[in-house]
């Protein structure tokens, strides 16, 4: 489905808030290159704004968040805030990490997609991601 598409899939990988360990998020961003992706890692210890200020400038379809601290409660929501606060309406928020089912569920119904925890098969993921910008970014088509 890639090929077909104007352009690559665009993806963001950040790190969040003090968490220092970034091995699952480089685990992913080098999954989703070679799945066809274009993909931009933040590197550790970045902000929620400069996440949002980074996934703007790059014009991404999606942003990955990659959280093991416990801050989830309180980054998601706050990324997810900025986002629209700068029109970025159309941009998938997922994600994944140390987080509690009953955390992902609460996540999820404030509109973050898909989270994943420790252990997902990297095809599942990579899957999601494709399957939800084939869905909402027809622009790419």
């Amino acid at each position: 489905m890639n090929n077909e598409r104007k352009r690559p899939v665009r993806i963001l990988v950040a790190k969040v808030g003090l968490d220092g360990h970034d091995r699952g998020a480089k685990i992913i961003a080098t999954t989703l290159r070679d799945a066809g992706m274009e993909v931009i890692y933040t590197g550790l210890r970045q902000t929620p704004e400069m996440v949002v200020n980074t996934a703007l400038q790059e014009d991404v379809d999606a942003l990955g968040i990659s959280i093991l601290s416990g801050a989830h409660m309180t980054v998601f929501p706050r990324v997810m805030q900025l986002m629209k606060d700068k029109g970025m309406n159309n941009v998938l928020i997922t994600g994944g990490g140390i987080i509690p089912d009953e955390d992902m569920k609460a996540l999820q119904a404030i509109g973050i997609g898909q989270l994943f925890p420790p252990g997902t098969p990297t095809a599942e993921i990579v899957s999601y991601i494709n399957n939800w910008v084939s869905e909402h970014r027809k622009e790419l088509l």
